[in-house]
């Protein structure tokens, strides 16, 4: 048996990887994928979603594709913004206050919670290693994010980005300082970027 062309050609496009939904989308049922899995074709990374076995998967994209909520945050937004260069572990997401994740991926992720008015702000897409488009908040807001959770982070990481956030010709310190008002850090990112500029 093989995967029907236009399902392969799709999914060759697609980072090598399907969802059922998209499956769906291309007029074939999502069944079909469970039969190709046992057929040892795609192998199931998740819930819902399907990789080629020789596939390497994009952890932080599949992650996103679980729940519409996600937006990552923290070291994981330090790494898509290049603040960082270490790869996290385990993916920090925040979530408005007023839902909840899956207790799969409460098990799987850090999950910070924040007032669904404050939820979308700075938020901006960025791509993956992988190329895969992914939610995640801006420098400035990610600055302030770490700042308000220094207490829950390792505090070399939160100096170090700080650091390379001053030093970074992209800083829009206006922003920051907006984020900061909004966020209630403004005495603690006046302080620090004091000593940084």
């Amino acid at each position: 048996m093989n995967i029907n062309p236009k399902v392969l050609t799709f999914i060759k496009k697609n980072n090598n990887m399907i969802t059922t939904s998209q499956m769906e989308k291309l007029g074939f049922t999502r069944s079909l994928l469970s039969v190709y899995e046992k057929e040892g074709l795609l192998e199931r990374e998740r819930h819902g979603i399907y990789l080629l076995p020789d596939a390497v998967p994009d952890d932080m994209y599949t992650l996103m594709l679980c729940s519409a909520k996600i937006i990552f945050s923290h070291d994981t937004a330090l790494f898509l913004n290049q603040l960082s260069d270490r790869t996290p572990f385990e993916h920090s997401v925040t979530i408005p206050s007023n839902t909840k994740l899956s207790q799969q991926l409460q098990e799987e992720c850090i999950c910070y919670y924040i007032k669904p008015e404050l939820y979308k702000l700075g938020e901006i897409n960025l791509k993956t290693t992988f190329g895969n488009v992914v939610r995640t908040y801006n420098a400035e807001r990610t600055i302030c994010d770490l700042l308000r959770s220094r207490s829950r982070l390792d505090e070399e990481t939160v100096i170090g980005a700080v650091k390379r956030y001053a030093e970074s010709t992209d800083k829009n310190l206006n922003l920051l300082s907006e984020y900061a008002s909004q966020l209630g850090v403004s005495k603690i990112v006046k302080r620090y970027m004091e000593v940084l500029l």
